[in-house]
């Protein structure tokens, strides 16, 4: 592939603008306010129901607790749901790594909340006789109305966080745990009905009712807008299909796309869509590649490294092959960048979103330096070349394995530590904003560095890749 670049002009050394960054700081403070803030109603409809006063005696008290961790969990699961939406300014503004964070202590929480709902209820109408529980757990289920629908949606609950711990995902193929994770909404659909039926606090008032069927309804609706009708939208309008396959390594090759209006497409540098290639079976399996070149408005590229599962079926595209997609993803972009200089480091794959920002991103000659750790041959050697010819580019090939399990160095670094060898090869790194690529366990290794390096955590951008 040749590469094509704009000659260096004033426009690549001009000032960043940082507007961008500050609208989305702006946007997460938001979220958070409103996050909270429906925690808050929350709590004064429980209190507002009674669930203070009923504190009093033991077996009120234990209902009422139980009423009360059952609310904050429905509520923490829509947030959840909300966050599983991909909403675009609030995926653009807390970007992926931070959303799956933040998604998984939401889950967790939410989860660990509606166990004691169901612990605390029972209890409480058994008369806080704990050997009553089983009994009592039997004729709520099956007397009550929606509890048969609740119980089985928390039983899907139950496999969503089961599977999501990390030792469990380890063991499951990606496209098993994308499959499964699907059953969360199966199970927030199920447990409405019984929190509708006979939950005091969705009824007992016309503004709790309208809060709470607010709250439903819009998780409901960012679901279906931005996971389910965009994506099919998009699909269908840019009619995107396979032009060629080349390879880059022996286990890794390109993937060339082209459709309809492809300039049209709002992704940038930095970004990644979910890919599913309409190529046989599997086609329904889902998986996140990155843009490993700058989008010219005519055609996307994509780079995919033979990891098992469906990335080893990317090899076998035919030209013609259509592909459906979901996204833009991702905050690995020129968004949160407030500095002139720039440092890019990745990983063996994990260099495809990073060369696609050192030929997009505009930065003077010698103010973006890229750091590449890996074993065999570099992946873009050549047009990393024509990118440092042509922009100023400077680039530093690590080979070699990890010389250490908490080091992200191969084994030819030499004896320096890590933070060394990164001032070394950045003195200035901590003036610079940082794009960081790579598997889970390395990226942090490197953040290690970096605030070692006194790099502020505003300005390193991170994009994991795993799961």
């Amino acid at each position: 592939m040749s590469v094509t670049v704009e000659p260096s002009t004033a426009r690549h050394g001009s000032r960043v603008d940082v507007r961008p960054a500050r609208t989305d700081a702006a946007i997460r403070y938001l979220a958070g306010v409103l996050a909270a803030a429906s925690l808050v109603v929350v709590t004064s409809l429980w209190i507002a129901g009674g669930g203070v006063a009923d504190l009093g005696s033991w077996t009120d008290g234990l209902t009422s607790l139980g009423r009360w961790t059952g609310l904050l969990a429905s509520d923490l699961l829509l947030i959840q749901v909300v966050l599983m939406a991909r909403i675009p300014p609030v995926e653009r503004a807390v970007g992926q790594d931070r959303l799956a964070r933040t998604h998984r202590l939401v889950g967790f929480t939410s989860f660990t909340l509606m166990l004691a709902h169901l612990v605390l209820i029972t209890w409480g109408y058994a008369a806080g006789r704990i050997s009553a529980l089983p009994a009592t757990f039997w004729n709520l289920t099956v007397d009550y109305p929606g509890m048969l629908l609740a119980l089985a949606g928390t039983i899907c609950l139950v496999l969503v966080v089961v599977t999501s711990v990390r030792a469990a995902r380890s063991r499951l193929r990606h496209e098993s745990w994308h499959l499964l994770h699907f059953y969360a909404y199966l199970g927030v659909g199920l447990a409405l009905p019984h929190q509708l039926w006979t939950g005091q606090e969705f009824l007992s008032s016309t503004a709790a009712t309208v809060f709470w069927w607010t709250l439903w309804a819009s998780a409901a609706a960012a679901v279906l807008v931005w996971r389910v009708g965009l994506p099919v939208l998009r699909s269908l309008r840019h009619d995107l299909r396979v032009t060629s396959i080349v390879p880059e390594a022996p286990d890794v090759v390109s993937v060339y796309v082209t459709g309809r209006h492809t300039d049209r497409l709002p992704v940038t540098a930095g970004q990644f869509l979910t890919w599913r290639f309409l190529s046989g079976p599997g086609w329904t399996r889902a998986h996140p590649y990155s843009l490993s070149a700058a989008p010219d408005g005519r055609s996307l590229r994509i780079t995919v490294k033979d990891l098992g599962d469906g990335s080893r079926l990317v090899r076998n595209l035919r030209p013609g092959t259509r592909a459906l997609i979901e996204g833009p993803y991702g905050r690995l972009t020129a968004r949160p960048r407030t500095r002139d200089r720039i440092a890019l480091i990745g990983a063996g794959v994990g260099i495809t979103p990073l060369r696609a920002l050192a030929e997009e991103l505009p930065y003077a000659p010698g103010d973006a330096v890229l750091l590449q750790r890996g074993t065999g041959t570099p992946l873009f050697a050549r047009e990393l070349d024509v990118l440092a010819h042509e922009r100023g580019l400077r680039v530093h090939w690590l080979p070699g394995r990890r010389r250490a399990p908490d080091s992200w160095l191969g084994d030819g670094a030499g004896p320096a530590d890590d933070p060394t060898v990164l001032l070394t090869l950045i003195p200035d790194v901590a003036r610079r904003d940082v794009y960081l690529c790579g598997p889970e366990a390395w990226t942090a290794s490197v953040r290690r560095s970096l605030a070692a390096a006194r790099v502020p955590e505003s300005r390193i951008h991170v994009e994991t890749f795993g799961w």
